[in-house]
């Protein structure tokens, strides 16, 4: 079986070829667990199109390590910071660099979380900053995921996405903040302040 893969990474969503075979979630699984796929095909479904992810870079690496480290000893009990591992949302399949979830290591055995488990979402961003404030902040819009931060390497700040529109003709998010350099970034569960972060601890 040929598995179509759009070579239109870095561009809107809305912008490709209206005729490439979309996939829905549960097809993608399918050619996972028929290993027509696998982990090194370096594949993520989204908006029902298998995208490359792009190549990692040691700033990119590095943002990881310190988003880990920093942001990691900072979750309380039922919270876990999962790292570059699916989450499922209606028609994709996205892999952000974090995720802040609720739950343990095994609450996630059965099924990926859902929109309604994740309190918000990361992507540690530099060669692909137009994909992840574009068609990354779109698909998370869309889902209602709460809170979208981009921890944007090339200019230096901190960018959070907040009050997503939902499922509307133009899904994605009403409000964005940069934090810059010197100053901090909240980090808000439930509605409660956990921790000012920051934003030159998070950077590389």
């Amino acid at each position: 079986m040929t598995v179509a893969v759009s070579p239109f990474i870095g561009l809107p969503l809305g912008s490709r070829i209206a005729s490439f075979r979309r996939f829905t979630v549960p097809e993608y699984h399918r050619l996972i667990d028929l290993g027509i796929l696998t982990e090194d095909d370096e594949l993520e479904l989204l908006d029902g199109h298998l995208v490359r992810k792009m190549s990692r870079n040691p700033d990119h690496d590095t943002g990881i390590d310190l988003f880990r480290e920093v942001v990691g000893r900072l979750m309380p009990a039922g919270r876990m910071l999962r790292c570059q591992e699916p989450v499922s949302l209606s028609g994709s399949e996205p892999e952000p660099d974090f995720a802040v979830v609720r739950g343990g290591p095994r609450s996630f055995r059965p099924r990926h979380p859902s929109p309604t488990d994740i309190d918000f979402v990361v992507e540690v961003s530099n060669t692909t900053l137009d994909t992840d404030r574009a068609d990354k902040s779109v698909l998370y819009g869309h889902a209602g995921i709460v809170e979208y931060w981009i921890v944007n390497v090339a200019d230096r700040q901190i960018e959070v996405f907040t009050q997503p529109t939902g499922p509307t003709p133009q899904p994605g998010y009403a409000v964005r903040t940069d934090h810059l350099p010197g100053q901090t970034v909240p980090l808000t569960l439930d509605g409660q302040l956990l921790a000012k972060i920051p934003v030159d601890d998070l950077l590389p």
